[in-house]
C-alpha cells in the first residue's frame, strides 16, 4: 500500500478559551476553536475577508498546557491531522458527521495581552512550562568577535 498523508498546519486565533475534561482514565482532553482568515478580490474588485473555523483536539500533557496557556483571542500555531467522525442525531435520525483537527503540535504566539504567551512552544505532550517568558528566545547567542557563516563554512 502507498503511503498517504494526513497534515494540518494552522496559524489563527483561539475563538474561546479551551474545554479541558478528563476521561474516566485521568486523561486531559481539550477542545477549542481556532479562526484562520483570508483575503480575496469578489468579481466587483472589492476585498472580502473569509474567516474559517475549526475545530481542534488536543489530549493528554498538551492538553493540559493548552488549558493553562491557550486564551481567547491568543494566536496560536497548530500541527495535526484531520479526523472525522459520525454519529446519528436522535431527534432527526439522521446521521451527522464532524471533522476536528487532532494537534499534536502547538505553539503560543506572541500578541494579544493577556493571550498566548510570546513563542513557548509545545510539542507531542512535552513542554517548556518551567521556562520563564524571558527564557523564551531560542535563537542563538551572539558571540564577541565571531565572524559570520560563509558558504566555505558548509560541510556539503
Amino acid at each position: 500500500m502507498a503511503k498517504s498523508v494526513n497534515k494540518v498546519i494552522l496559524i489563527g486565533n483561539l475563538g474561546k478559551d479551551p474545554e479541558v475534561k478528563y476521561t474516566p482514565g485521568g486523561m486531559a482532553v481539550a477542545k477549542f476553536s481556532v479562526a484562520t482568515s483570508s483575503r480575496y478580490k469578489d468579481k466587483a474588485g472589492e476585498w472580502q475577508d473569509r474567516t474559517e473555523w475549526h475545530n481542534i483536539v488536543v489530549w493528554d500533557k498538551l492538553a493540559g498546557i493548552a488549558g493553562e496557556y491557550l486564551k481567547k483571542g491568543g494566536k496560536v500555531y497548530i500541527e495535526g491531522r484531520l479526523q472525522t467522525h459520525s454519529w446519528e442525531d436522535p431527534q432527526t435520525k439522521q446521521k451527522k458527521y464532524m471533522t476536528e483537527i487532532v494537534a499534536n503540535d502547538l505553539m503560543l504566539l506572541g500578541g494579544r495581552e493577556g493571550g498566548a504567551g510570546g513563542g513557548e512552544n509545545a510539542s507531542r505532550g512535552g513542554s517548556r512550562s518551567d521556562a520563564a517568558p524571558n527564557d523564551m528566545d531560542q535563537r542563538a547567542p551572539e558571540m564577541e568577535g565571531a565572524s559570520p557563516i560563509s558558504d566555505d563554512d558548509i560541510p556539503f
